[in-house]
């Protein structure tokens, strides 16, 4: 997007940038909104508007988090349990896990990503092992061939601190096969936008209230005793819940995709109990299509914790909420030649927006839109 700023303060660290921005965000002074809202998929009190955009990109060489775990080429750890050898001239990878020193941190893991694709991160992306099951805190890009680098990510598992491995991996295959797992909304939004640890417990807490509350009495307090977020996620019993509300969303989604795919699909706005919540849309629909599975399951579950009657909602208010990008302050952090993170603050809503500056790119990789 084309942005158009005056520029008020700005703080340099290292190669990042920090700026703070007031005034209105000018998205559309660029041309017409390219995403359209489409009609609605419904069940229950969850509502998935799909979006399509007049943009395409080419993501082809970009790398998920599931595919990078999955393959071995992207190592998370524990801090402190990284250790360095030297690259052989063939080009391998000279880092490795090790277990020698543990200078693990709550709200710090260190990752390495051995793969020749950069890596897409999305905030609220669960990685499970180590002393405590973490959440990655925020969107954002590592380069091909990496060098070991921080990630700031949030605990959602408060009663454990050990592991029998420093080594972390995405949850296993969930309901509807899907890999790994992203973490609601409301426990979502409590890393990116309040980026605190005692509010991301205070919320995982309620959602495994609402969680037990939900399911059938026999399973209450297995749930209600489960300190790990994914855990509770992969309770058979809260699986059954869950998949009352994704498997149906999921078959309409799929009954839609081929003419979904044609007018280039590229995201959704939720809603619960006619209320939106939340927007995800990509450059692509091949990146969607890659994080539906699991993006369907964590909009499920925040129906499922929510549990009130259905209330219907027009395009329009989707459309409304999606078109609303303008802020009175944006938060910018610049990783030159990498990728530019974008958080801006409206009246009732924020905007996070990844943008990926490698070579032949310069387009928006992830939105997200949360209402608050």
């Amino acid at each position: 997007m084309r942005k158009s700023f005056s520029l008020i303060a700005a703080e340099i660290v290292g190669l990042c940038s920090v700026v703070i921005l007031p005034g209105l965000r000018t998205a559309e002074a660029g041309g017409a909104n390219p995403y359209q809202v489409l009609a609605p998929i419904h069940h229950g009190n969850l509502t998935i508007f799909p979006v399509v955009s007049t943009n395409a990109h080419d993501t082809r060489q970009f790398l998920t988090l599931d595919e990078g775990l999955r393959s071995g080429e992207v190592i998370v750890t524990e801090a402190g349990s990284i250790s360095p050898l030297i690259r052989p001239r063939h080009g391998q990878p000279m880092w490795q896990e090790s277990h020698h020193y543990d200078g693990a941190e709550v709200n710090r893991l260190v990752l390495v990503n051995n793969s020749k694709k950069p890596l897409l991160l999305l905030a609220g992306e669960i990685v499970t092992g180590g002393k405590q099951d973490r959440i990655i805190g925020k969107d954002r890009l590592v380069p091909a061939e990496s060098d070991p680098i921080d990630l700031s990510v949030f605990c959602v598992e408060p009663g454990r601190w050990v592991g029998p491995s420093a080594k972390f991996a995405a949850p296993a295959a969930i309901g509807g096969g899907a890999m790994g797992g992203i973490v609601q909304p409301s426990v979502r939004g409590k890393a990116m936008a309040d980026k605190n640890q005692q509010q991301v417990w205070d919320e995982v807490g309620k959602s495994r209230t609402a969680m037990a509350e939900s399911v059938e009495v026999q399973a209450a307090p297995e749930v209600a005793a489960t300190s790990s977020y994914a855990g509770v996620m992969q309770n058979r019993a809260v699986l059954g819940k869950i998949d009352s509300v994704a498997a149906p969303t999921q078959h309409d989604y799929q009954s839609m995709i081929g003419h979904l795919r044609e007018n280039n699909a590229v995201g959704v706005v939720v809603a619960v109990n006619g209320e939106l919540v939340w927007a995800d849309i990509f450059a692509s629909s091949n990146l969607l299509e890659k994080y539906w599975p699991k993006l369907v399951r964590s909009y499920a579950a925040e129906a499922v914790v929510q549990h009130a009657k259905s209330v219907s909602l027009e395009v329009k208010a989707a459309q409304d909420f999606l078109d609303r990008v303008n802020g009175h302050r944006e938060v910018v952090e610049n990783e030159p030649g990498l990728y530019r993170h974008s958080e801006i603050t409206g009246d009732g809503y924020r905007v996070f927006e990844l943008t990926s500056l490698l070579p032949n790119t310069g387009f928006d990789l992830h939105l997200a839109k949360m209402a608050e």
